[in-house]
Parts: structure tokens; C-alpha cells; sequence
């Protein structure tokens, strides 16, 4: 079916909430997914199956439910059409009113928010250094960080080109600061919170010097006054589609007027640098109306709600033999929501944390929650758990998952696990060859093997990393991690190995699946010297 048809006949649904089989299959009709009688979603239609969010306000599984208010706000918004600065400055004085703040803006999402943030700091709003971007000289190129403030989230801020300087202590920070620091990037709850280098701290040091303080406190809840800027944060970036339930491509920036409207030129209607970080005027009023509906929703009720499917799931599980759970309040501004643990005695219910959670994805209905655990089988003093938030759950869910967790534990299934000494010492250097959806890419593995079990080292396009793993027979799992700088890389290999050779599939994780092929590295006997290319 072409594009356009599809469109067509998206634009024809009625109002979410009122969508029936029969209009799904409407939308469809003319098309092989069209003829699938099992339809019950709009997902389903296109093959792709929905699922049960017991992971909270987490992006890849579609973070949380917008509100109705939103979604009225936001149909009403594509009736008209409107010039949308001049709606930027509207809502963006509003947002001022409604968070105490001097002005705000409405992004595309809370790391488009950092980006635009951090770019409005290095060019000031000067239109010749936005498109300069990512071409930093003669500019601010310099962006201070705490360390503990190093996420996945720093390339938000990195995408604008600047450099990341790393700071440890007040001192550090003192010494860091120059002509080239263009802002200072700080992650919001716990150590921002208190000690030597909280925010507080560090506006005492950056205020005078007129350096800029952007906080991300994307997952956070909204406060009057804002704690950040009480504390001296210049500029605020939020999540919309978390918390706030607002547009899940939206986000807020709150603070500066200044530093917003700077910001706002760096980011899509406008051309150049962050084009691509646009916002339409139905998110934009959606966002809008999200922030307009939190200061009336009664959140004492929603948490009563949240608890008590929390504590349905606790009842349900109360009797299973060697089943721990526990109710997990948290009290910050940051995650705010309850969850239940769930955690059992592995000589009783022989399950990983992962093979748990794999065992709820692949269920049905699909449910997603957090597991933890080991793809080594039971290392030493690990407790296999699953965790269940209940924030974004809809009514009778938390029912779904008591039961099919309940049916998991009290009648565990037999998972084949590979078994038997290693064919193959696998100790020394491999050439590593990863074939990656568009490219080939030479890394190395270092390994040192006692029996089944094998450390050694990942070496790859960004850096070094340690490795783990175990050999059965000829079947091999292993695992690297990189997690340095705000870095966030995980790889899964499985495969087979010879005495020479390994090969199979490897999972790298949010970023997909890939092949890999290793071969023994051929060292030149001693003595014997290199071959000259001449």
C-alpha cells in the first residue's frame, strides 16, 4: 500500500479512544494486512504486537499514556494553522506564568531541549555562529561537567561539537572554567542535590564568572518554584512525554528568556543546525495543555492508584514458595513512582532475571518490565529479580501481570541450558571482524580461559572494554560492556567456536543485531622479521 493511501485513510479515524476493529480494517482495507481477521489494534493491522508497560516512562516502550486533555488540545491545534513563532512566544510566556520561570519552550523532547540549550549558549543567538555548528573555532567550545553528572545523555550536548571537560571537585571546577566554557551541564537528583559539588556550589562559583547552568532533569516531576533555578540553574530541560504525559516527542526548556529565545533559533522551524529538532503546533499546545493539566491533577489519587496495583501484585504472589517482594516507594522528584520487586530463590524457581523477563516479552499479551540478572547461570551471590513499575499501567493490567507472573513462578518452564566442558582453550588474541547493517569493522578480543569460564578484553572503534563469557562443548556466550564518558554500549555475542575460528550473532542491544567472526591471531615466530612493502 502507498504511503499517501495510508495517510489517507490515518486521517479518516475518528477520535482516539472511539477506534473500533471495523475502522482499523477500514484503513487498511485494499492491503494484505487489511485481511488479518485477529485484528485488534491499530499495531496489529501492520504486524507489530502491543504490549503491557510495566517498565515505566521508558521511551522504547512508548513511555506513558497522554492525557485526555492533550489529546484534545492537540486535535483542536491541526483544525488551524498558525505562524509558529509567534505561537512559541505565546506559549512560551504561558509556560513562564504557569512554572514561575521567565519563559520556556517547547521542544522536541528533553535531549533536543539540552542540544538547543547548549547551542543557544555557544552562539548567543548570533545566526552567523548557528550555522558554523558543529564548526566551534574562534567560538565557546567547552561545556563543564560534573562527573556524576556523565550519562547517555551527554550527546545531547556533544552533538553541537563542543568538548566535554570533566570535573571532580569545587576546585576542579574553578581551574576548568575560562573563556572557552560556553555552560555548565548538570544532572539533576542526588549529588545536585547536596554536597561539595551540588548545584548550589556550583552557581556560587558560576554566577559571578555570567557562566550559564543548564540542568537536565528530564525524568522529573514539575515544581513551583522550579528547585533548579531556585538553586541558580539558568536554564531547565524536561521530558514531556514522561511524567507530565504530555506529547511523547515533546519536551520542555524552562528559564532564561534570553537563553530560550537563543535556543528557540537553533531548533527547526528555522534552518540550519537543528532543523530537524521542529516541533508542530499540535505538540506544542499538547505540551502546553500538559503543563496547564498537571498544576489540576490530583496526584495524591494517581499514587494511590499506582500503590495499589503495586500492591494487587503482592498479594498475588504472597504464597509462592521462595518469592520475595517488595513495594518500592521513592521519595525524589526524579522517577517518582511506585514499583514492586520481585526477586525468588534460585534453588527453588531456576530462572534467571532475564529468562524471566523474555518469558513475559514473549508472552501474550506482551509485557515489559525490567529484569535483572546474569547470562552467566547463577554467579555467586546474585539474587535473580524482575522489577514492575506501575506508573504506566492502565486500569486491570496489574491483574494480567499478578497472573501471568504467578503461572511463570509456581510452574517454572525447563530452559535448556548448554552444559559440558569447553572443546577448546580459547586463551590469547582474535581477530574480530563485525559485520554491522552497513559496514564491516575489524576489532580484537582478548581472552584468558580457566575451564568453562573466560575474561579478557573488547577492543573496538571507541575504546577498550572488559569481556566475559563461558565456552560449552563448542557453544559460546560473552558478554562486553562499554560505559565510560556517558557512554552506553552493550554487546551479547552467542555463537560456536573451533580451535581457530568462533562465529555467530551478537546482540547490541538498543542499537540491534549484528554477525561476528573471529579468527585465532597468527603470530611471526621470534626472530623472523616483518616483510618490507617495498
Amino acid at each position: 500500500m502507498r504511503r499517501r493511501e495510508l495517510l489517507k485513510g490515518l486521517s479518516l479515524l475518528p477520535v482516539a479512544g472511539t477506534v473500533s476493529v471495523s475502522d482499523i480494517k477500514s484503513v487498511f482495507a485494499g492491503s494484505p494486512l487489511g485481511s488479518k481477521s485477529a485484528v485488534k489494534s491499530i499495531y496489529e493491522a501492520i504486524g507489530v504486537r502491543p504490549l503491557i508497560n510495566g517498565r515505566g516512562t521508558v521511551t522504547i516502550v512508548g513511555a506513558s499514556q497522554i492525557l485526555p486533555e492533550v489529546q484534545y488540545a492537540m486535535d483542536e491545534a491541526v483544525k488551524e494553522y498558525v505562524q509558529i513563532d509567534e505561537l512559541m512566544d505565546a506559549v512560551g510566556a504561558r509556560l513562564g506564568e504557569l512554572t514561575g520561570t521567565e519563559f520556556g519552550y517547547v521542544s522536541s523532547g528533553a535531549s533536543a531541549a539540552i542540544t538547543a540549550g547548549s547551542a543557544a549558549c555557544v552562539t548567543g543567538g548570533d545566526p552567523d555562529k548557528l550555522w558554523m555548528i558543529p564548526d566551534l573555532r574562534g567560538m565557546k567550545d567547552e561545556v563543564i561537567i560534573p562527573a556524576y553528572s556523565r550519562t547517555a545523555y551527554d550527546a545531547a550536548a556533544k552533538a553541537v561539537g563542543v568538548r566535554m571537560v570533566e570535573v571532580n571537585t569545587l576546585d576542579d571546577l574553578k581551574l576548568a572554567i575560562g573563556p572557552r566554557t560556553a555552560m555548565i551541564l548538570v544532572l539533576a537528583g542526588g549529588r545536585s542535590e547536596n554536597g561539595p559539588l551540588s548545584l548550589k556550589e556550583i552557581s556560587s562559583v558560576a554566577k559571578p564568572l555570567g557562566v550559564p547552568i543548564l540542568v537536565d532533569a528530564a525524568a522529573e516531576v514539575l515544581e513551583v518554584p522550579n528547585p533548579h533555578i531556585s538553586q541558580g540553574a539558568d536554564l531547565v530541560a524536561y521530558s514531556g512525554g514522561k511524567y507530565i504525559r504530555g506529547p511523547q516527542c515533546a519536551g520542555l526548556l524552562l528559564g532564561r528568556k534570553d537563553l530560550i529565545i537563543a535556543s528557540r533559533i537553533n531548533a527547526g522551524p528555522h534552518h540550519g543546525f537543528g532543523r530537524g529538532f521542529k516541533v508542530g503546533r499540535e505538540e506544542i499546545m499538547g505540551m502546553l495543555a500538559a503543563v496547564e493539566t498537571w498544576f489540576r491533577r490530583d496526584h495524591a489519587a494517581e499514587w494511590k492508584t499506582w500503590v495499589s496495583y503495586a500492591n494487587h501484585i503482592i498479594r498475588a504472589l504472597s504464597k509462592v514458595p521462595g518469592v520475595s517482594t517488595q513495594l518500592i516507594e521513592p521519595k525524589g522528584r526524579s522517577n517518582r513512582a511506585p514499583s514492586v520487586s520481585i526477586s525468588w530463590d534460585k534453588s527453588i524457581i531456576p530462572l534467571t532475571g532475564e529468562e524471566m523477563e523474555g518469558l513475559l516479552w514473549d508472552g501474550t499479551p506482551r509485557i515489559a518490565v525490567s529484569g535483572a540478572g546474569s547470562f552467566l547461570p547463577f554467579p555467586p551471590n546474585l539474587q535473580p529479580n524482575i522489577s514492575v513499575q506501575t506508573s504506566s499501567l492502565q486500569e486491570g493490567e496489574e491483574k494480567i501481570i499478578a497472573d501471568r507472573i504467578f503461572a511463570i513462578l509456581t510452574k517454572p518452564p525447563q530452559i535448556s541450558k548448554v552444559s559440558g566442558a569447553a572443546d577448546f582453550d580459547l586463551s590469547g588474541q582474535w581477530n574480530l571482524t563485525m559485520k554491522f547493517s552497513a559496514s564491516s569493522v575489524e576489532q580484537t578480543l582478548i581472552i584468558e580461559q580457566e575451564g568453562n569460564e573466560f575474561i579478557g578484553t573488547h577492543i573496538a572503534s571507541i575504546g577498550s572494554r572488559d569481556l566475559e563469557g563461558s565456552l560449552h562443548g563448542k557453544m559460546i556466550v560473552m558478554r562486553s560492556s562499554y560505559t565510560k564518558d556517558g557512554v552506553r554500549i552493550n554487546y551479547t555475542f552467542t555463537g560456536t567456536a573451533e580451535a581457530n575460528t568462533m562465529q555467530g550473532k551478537v546482540s547490541l542491544s538498543e542499537y540491534g543485531d549484528a554477525e561476528w567472526t573471529a579468527r585465532r591471531h597468527e603470530y611471526r615466530p621470534a626472530g623472523v622479521k616483518r616483510k618490507s612493502g617495498r
